[in-house]
């Protein structure tokens, strides 16, 4: 029986809340930046999503907000869409998650290979790695490409620019980042490291320095018109999506052009959250034993994707990371995430003075470390020396295509490659056995010019013509072909339409076709095709040796209907 909830769990709640909604101040920030918005729609989506995703979600530990996963679909939305495109891609998105939802298709995302998940996150990675180099080392660069290629050839040129302070701080919150677990405190590692940059940045600013910080970058401007620096410290309010701003700060047109031009993002978006969720739920569920409801997940998901963006937050998911936390921090229930993002929403408040002194160069360095966590480079490693090469093909187009490409692609390429190649193997696992002179399934003499024929593995589209092929040929030497078929569990559309040509072929040969031993799924789907047996052409039997005894005319026929019809549920 599960415990009541008592005043200690919420404790341990308010306890877990209150450290994840601190780490989770300057990831929202670094998230939204690196996205292409202001750093306050980071804050806004840990605010809102992270609050309804937890009281309407089906994971109780999850901790839902920006995520690094969505960067590289998010990014070249606001670039082309502005602010207003992608809070409208978003609530599309949240309305296919729905959908999702109420058609119960939260298991079927479990299904995607390894190959395809590992292949799009590290290429996530990289991707956002590559977009951190520029405040990293202090570049100036007025406009990055859309193409990686051609980013890469943009921070090529730009190296000579490198700005020594910036990459200081950067490589100061870096090391920090990367030596801080040694002390093995339970105080996470971008909390100091991202104090200690500011700090750094302070000193080498007072002295002239002139390093980057969010301060400097972001400014705002209110509804009565106040001005500032930063990021406002203001509670997020409500305002429909299409009135924000366009891409390059123009009004945004919302008309049936951009609806058809933000679907198949929204539809990205909603797919990557999905899978970013329920990987994250099956994690946590690993960590506590407890199980996740997949498909009340993803309606929680797509109403908090719903809701948010009318208060200006982005997309939202569940982030591993900050989940994982969660449950070291001694989570109970879903109150400790909506904690969280009360705390997030007390920094914002309270604190938006501090954080516009953050410098844009360590949060470079916490990107990169959050890029290089989320490419599971050891599982990717691992996969490319163990997998079949297969699943490293599927892996290498998917990491390929993301990077070169987008997700979109990446994700659809990635999952027909690894069904093809699976339907590929599975079709090769079917095999045709001569077993006519076998003792262990024939134990009496057959005249010549029969054949007995075994057939292990599914008779589907992709194997049924292969082996049915081999079996016509026979029929121009044999006069009966016995099919041996306990082996085959599935027999589909399209392996019923070369067992037809089969009968089609025998009947003009006049050979006799004899069916012996099918299974239940074989059965039914010949009853339902009507398939009847021809005097002279087609039989079958319940048993191989019922079959063989016909040589010698003391086998009873048993007619297909008779059969088949007994063993198919009335429905």
């Amino acid at each position: 029986m599960t415990d009541k909830y008592s005043f200690k769990r919420f404790g341990q709640d308010l306890l877990a809340g209150l450290t994840v909604g601190i780490i989770a101040i300057p990831l929202a920030m670094a998230l939204a930046i690196a996205s292409g918005v202001a750093p306050q729609y980071g804050l806004y989506t840990a605010i809102v999503g992270g609050f309804i995703i937890a009281m309407s979600g089906g994971s109780r530990y999850s901790v839902s907000g920006p995520t690094a996963a969505f960067v590289v679909l998010l990014y070249p939305i606001a670039q082309q869409f502005g602010l207003a495109g992608l809070l409208i891609a978003t609530v599309m998105s949240g309305m296919i998650l729905v959908g999702m939802a109420t058609l119960r298709l939260g298991r079927l995302i479990l299904y995607i290979p390894e190959s395809v998940t590992l292949g799009f996150t590290a290429g996530i990675g990289v991707v956002i790695a590559t977009l951190q180099l520029k405040d990293f080392f202090g570049l100036e660069i007025a406009h990055m490409p859309e193409q990686y290629l051609a980013k890469l050839m943009v921070l090529a040129q730009a190296l000579p620019s490198v700005h020594l302070p910036s990459l200081l701080v950067a490589s100061a919150t870096l090391a920090t980042m990367l030596l801080w677990p040694k002390l093995k405190t339970p105080v996470p590692a971008h909390l100091p490291a991202i104090i200690l940059g500011t700090m750094f940045a302070l000193v080498l600013n007072a002295m002239g320095a002139d390093i980057e910080t969010i301060g400097t970058r972001f400014h705002y401007q209110l509804s009565d018109g106040t001005t500032g620096m930063g990021i406002p410290a203001v509670l997020p309010s409500f305002e429909w999506p299409w009135l924000q701003a366009g891409a390059n700060g123009q009004a945004f047109q919302f008309n049936l052009a951009t609806f058809q031009a933000l679907l198949p993002a929204a539809f990205a978006i909603a797919m990557l959250g999905a899978i970013e969720s329920l990987l994250c739920a099956v994690v946590l569920d690993g960590m506590t034993g407890k199980r996740h409801s997949a498909n009340s997940e993803l309606l929680g998901q797509g109403i908090g994707n719903i809701i948010t963006p009318f208060f200006g937050g982005i997309s939202a998911t569940a982030a591993i990371a900050r989940s994982a936390a969660n449950v070291k921090a001694g989570a109970q229930s879903p109150i400790a995430a909506m904690i969280h993002a009360i705390v997030v929403l007390f920094g914002l408040v309270a604190l938006a003075g501090v954080l516009a002194y953050l410098p844009m160069s360590a949060m470079a360095a916490l990107l990169l470390v959050v890029a290089w966590n989320m490419s599971e480079a050891h599982k990717a490693l691992h996969l490319v020396k163990t997998a079949p090469t297969s699943d490293i093909m599927v892996f290498a187009s998917c990491f390929s295509l993301t990077v070169i490409f987008d997700m979109v692609i990446a994700i659809s390429v990635g999952i027909i490659l690894a069904a093809l190649l699976f339907m590929k193997e599975i079709a090769e696992m079917t095999k045709l056995y001569d077993i006519s002179t076998n003792k262990r399934y024939v134990d009496q003499e057959l005249p010549a010019d029969w054949a007995v024929l075994k057939i292990n593995g599914p008779l589907f589209f992709a194997a049924a013509d292969r082996i049915f092929s081999e079996i016509a040929s026979l029929t121009e030497d044999k006069q009966v072909i016995v099919l041996y078929l306990d082996g085959v569990s599935i027999l589909d559309a399209g392996g019923l339409a070369a067992l037809t040509k089969l009968i089609e072929k025998c009947k003009a040969n006049k050979t006799k076709l004899i069916i012996a031993d099918l299974q239940f799924q074989p059965i039914r789907t010949l009853a339902r095709a009507k398939i009847q047996p021809i005097e002279g052409v087609l039989k079958f039997y319940s048993t191989l040796r019922e079959a063989l005894t016909e040589a010698q005319g003391e086998a009873p026929v048993i007619t297909q209907q008779t059969e088949i019809t007994a063993n198919v549920p009335t429905q």
